[in-house]
């Protein structure tokens, strides 16, 4: 009988930081008890990144890390944050994942727990495949601490019957409605109360109610776990609850607080991630999380955890990062008022070329889905010329044949940088809008946006990948329109401050 357990796994980091000694400089003189929590950086999302965005990211991450025979039945997306309340979230994902129409798709939320819960949900069918993404980005209020605990992120796991990384032994699920925080449909961001009363009546207590009863059952020791996963916004307040359960202190997972910051619902997954990357076979892992009550899994690391390299590897063309990785190649900002705009906190007057109207066509974006969300172009069956978007007639002029061109994905395809303006009159919400000219990888050249790049930066003959990003917000009606877009491939560490030097993109020409 196959095991049942994690079978892949991915994470995404925005590459956007913000120092938060930058926050509090700036909003200090309003919250002075700040100051301790002034040190590292949180992670951000810029204006064209939201969940769904950073949950496509992980996802592909997962799935290129995943044994090549193996495909997600189901998915779901877990988040307290998704853009979305009647739209299916999960949905748009599996669209830009071009996965098949039969693929059960649904949303997870409500709590902070939400990615475990489904998780564990999962662990009750493991007939069925599931791949689990979460995300989130919380709303946060200026001069918050909430601001400056957290950080925006995804993670990505793969869960179902094989071979997996990490075999799970037991789950254990108690609930209390406990509150420590709130937030309602009509309010824009999180109603937080005291953080004793959430450590002292709330973690401390429930944390044991769920752990102790899992260990037992199991037959495990608790100072058998060699990776104890316990997501919180302070990172202190995790070792009181290792204290609570007798859980050795150096069993305590990094909190990535020093380079991402606490990621509410989907910070579970994505300490999980970070521990599997570095996990030996036959680890004991114990993941938590918190929210009106206590989700706890007990997993053990396979022999299948040493094949994966670290787990990094290129599939279809794609590279995809480690989360350590990413975490080393965050771009730092200073500036406190563009973080505050990418989240739309900041109400600027963005001129005359931003006055249009956004509206989008609902019946051209379905009949063109595949093209838009998958970025699904056509191959020649007669010449093999990529070619998007996908036509009846055949681009190469040498050829022109009819109705000869089947699917093709370029979502997953590196590229080259043929040409490319830096345009400081068109309106972008982070100018200068950047586009240009690409060659993919095994041919095809489309024209597109560039994004995650500063001023100066890409040159000819660089090296992109394409990730999932809005292309476009439509203010009035609230609503957002999903593309892809190019984003450098960066190696190495990436310098810490704006405007400084950057590693250069693999194979770029640029300094």
């Amino acid at each position: 009988m196959a095991d049942f357990g994690i079978l892949g796994f991915g994470a995404y980091l925005p590459q956007k930081r913000i120092s938060r000694k930058s926050i509090f400089d700036a909003i200090g003189w309003i919250n002075a008890s700040l100051k301790p929590f002034a040190k590292g950086a949180r992670a951000y999302a810029n204006w064209d990144e939201d969940p769904i965005t950073m949950g496509v990211a992980a996802a592909q991450a997962c799935l290129a890390h995943a044994p090549q025979e193996v495909e997600a039945q189901t998915l779901c997306f877990a988040s307290t944050t998704a853009p979305f309340l009647d739209r299916q979230n999960a949905g748009i994902i599996a669209a830009a994942l071009d996965l098949p129409k039969q693929t059960h798709c649904y949303d997870f939320s409500g709590s902070q727990r939400a990615a475990l819960s489904a998780l564990i949900v999962a662990s009750q069918n493991p007939k069925t495949r599931l791949l689990l993404t979460a995300a989130e980005q919380t709303p946060i209020r200026a001069a918050s601490t909430m601001e400056i605990l957290c950080g925006d992120a995804a993670a990505a796991l793969l869960i179902g019957e094989g071979k997996p990384l990490a075999k799970l032994h037991g789950t254990k699920t108690i609930y209390a409605d406990f509150v420590d925080h709130y937030r309602t449909a009509n309010a824009k961001t999180d109603y937080v109360l005291e953080e004793r009363w959430y450590r002292d009546e709330g973690l401390v207590k429930f944390a044991p109610q769920a752990i102790l009863p899992l260990l037992e059952e199991a037959g495990i020791e608790a100072a058998q776990i060699a990776h104890f996963i316990a997501p919180v916004a302070n990172p202190a307040l995790a070792r009181h609850i290792a204290a609570a359960v007798n859980i050795k202190p150096t069993a305590l997972a990094d909190s990535l607080f020093d380079t991402c910051g606490y990621a509410g619902a989907a910070h579970a997954l994505l300490m999980l991630v970070q521990v599997l990357e570095k996990a030996k076979a036959g680890d004991w892992i114990l993941a938590t999380a918190f929210g009106q009550g206590c989700e706890a899994i007990l997993l053990q690391a396979t022999d299948a955890i040493t094949d994966i390299a670290k787990h990094k590897t290129e599939k279809q063309g794609a590279i995809t990062h480690t989360l350590q990785d990413q975490l080393a190649q965050g771009i730092i900002e200073n500036n406190y008022t563009k973080f505050l705009a990418a989240s739309g906190r900041l109400d600027i007057d963005w001129g005359m070329r931003a006055e249009r109207d956004n509206r989008t066509a609902q019946s051209v974006a379905y009949a063109k889905s595949r093209a838009l969300y998958g970025f699904i172009g056509g191959i020649c069956s007669a010449c093999q010329t990529p070619q998007f978007p996908k036509s009846h007639y055949c681009v190469n002029p040498e050829c022109g044949a009819l109705d000869t061109q089947t699917d093709y994905s370029f979502a997953r395809r590196l590229a080259r940088v043929k040409s490319f303006t830096e345009d400081w009159l068109a309106f972008t919400r982070d100018p200068p809008l950047i586009y240009g000219n690409l060659s993919f990888e095994g041919g095809g050249n489309i024209f597109m946006e560039m994004t995650g790049c500063e001023t100066g930066e890409i040159a000819i003959g660089d090296l992109v990948a394409m990730q999932f990003r809005i292309k476009d917000i439509d203010t009035v009606r609230d609503f957002k329109r999903y593309f892809w877009k190019a984003v450098p491939v960066r190696i190495g560490k990436v310098e810490k401050e704006t405007g400084k030097e950057r590693t250069k993109s693999k194979g770029g020409g640029h300094g």
